[in-house]
């Protein structure tokens, strides 16, 4: 008779027809004492119907501040092999590329520190090392900084900035997302290691309005490319889809969100002042639609998850900005929204909700900036408007 299984539960999410993560930690479990505690309490879970994860307790790396989560369980007398499962992050490249020997060091370096278990990657974006002990913390940190890795962020500081592939393997990109990326992850290494912030920082970007990274969800500061002016419309392109089997008013023309477009005989026309931009009409017709010539992006502020306030999408900050190195508007930008988040801030609080309690003009004046429509983040409820007297056109 087979022996009964110790993780019943777990295996359970074994039996659908995708990958597993369950798989993962059991096939570890066979070489490292941590994976098998972890597999353990992971099922303690499921029959508790609650985290047997303790909160709290900080440990890091000299010099640094971020970058390591501690990890202890509440159960260390029954898994005395995760009474310590610190979980360490690892800035990744711009777009995610490694080649396949960066891949390996990391592994072997992780193999001989920590439980050899890998989250590629977390939702900050880093590599997600799951599972070492206090003392093995520094050594495992030198092995990787002297290959060539750092750790990200964590706690109240700049995260790990992220962005989508770009121009590496996307034609709708309208930004250099990649060069943007490496450009604010080196300028910004005091404020990615040492938290000095009432709370975390998110900069995530994407080279289109597609946002295949979903910053405008997961992200205090999201950058997406656009574009200026009218969008670039082959008429003979137009013509072949037509010809085709694609309903070219249904799937385009009907589902344009503005009205913006319109077809007239086999020609496709454009009202350029209504278009926003959305991708849907250059997603179905590639062939025949392209951005605008003038390329750069919208600056949005605010997005983040439910913790203190409830759940924000970012809303447009700068409408168009040109994105080009060195970068320095995105900076100085950057520069007055830390400073003034830094000084105006509550403990916990992120920016989204720092603006709301102070108001999108008042903020928006001490940025610098003129409000204009597409800033808006919802219709006011308060039929009442005050300006400041200077404000008021005489």
């Amino acid at each position: 008779m087979a022996e009964e299984s110790k993780t019943p539960m777990l295996d359970q999410l074994e039996s659908g027809p995708w990958p597993s993560f369950a798989t993962e930690i059991k096939k570890r479990a066979a070489k490292n004492a941590a994976a098998k505690d972890l597999a353990g309490q992971l099922e303690q879970s499921y029959k508790d119907k609650r985290v047997h994860w303790k909160h709290g307790g900080i440990v890091g790396v000299r010099g640094y501040g971020g970058g390591v989560i501690g990890r202890y369980t509440d159960m260390p007398e029954q898994f005395p092999n995760v009474a310590e499962f610190h979980t360490m992050r690892v800035a990744m490249p711009s777009g995610w590329f490694y080649d396949t020997k960066s891949l390996r060091k990391i592994a072997d370096i992780w193999e001989k520190y920590g439980s050899g278990l890998t989250n590629v990657h977390g939702a900050t974006g880093d590599m997600i090392l799951l599972g070492t002990q206090t003392d093995k913390l520094q050594e495992c940190f030198n092995e990787l900084s002297a290959n060539g890795f750092d750790l990200g962020g964590s706690g109240s500081d700049l995260r790990t900035p992220s962005a989508c592939v770009g121009p590496a393997r996307c034609e709708w990109a309208c930004i250099d997302t990649l060069g943007l990326l490496h450009d604010l992850t080196t300028s910004y290494q005091n404020e990615l290691h040492r938290p000095m912030w009432p709370y975390k920082f998110k900069i995530k970007i994407a080279g289109c309005a597609n946002d295949c990274i979903a910053s405008i969800a997961r992200a205090d500061f999201s950058v997406i490319g656009t574009w200026k002016g009218p969008l670039q419309i082959n008429q003979d392109a137009v013509k072949a889809y037509l010809a085709s089997d694609l309903d070219v008013k249904h799937a385009v023309v009907n589902k344009c969100p503005t009205r913006a477009l319109e077809l007239q005989g086999d020609k496709l026309l454009l009202n350029a002042g209504e278009c926003s931009r959305c991708m849907h009409c250059l997603n179905v017709m590639p062939k025949a639609i392209r951005p605008g010539t003038e390329k750069g992006a919208t600056i949005l502020l605010g997005g983040k998850a439910p913790i203190v306030r409830g759940a924000y999408m970012s809303s447009v900050l700068v409408p168009f900005m040109k994105v080009e190195a060195p970068f320095q508007e995105i900076k100085d930008l950057l520069g007055k929204i830390w400073e003034y988040w830094d000084e105006n801030g509550k403990t916990r609080e992120r920016v989204a909700e720092l603006v709301e309690r102070v108001g999108k003009g008042n903020f928006l004046r001490e940025m610098g900036l003129e409000p204009e429509a597409s800033m808006v983040f919802e219709p006011r409820s308060n039929p009442y408007y005050f300006w400041k007297p200077e404000e008021i056109n005489q």
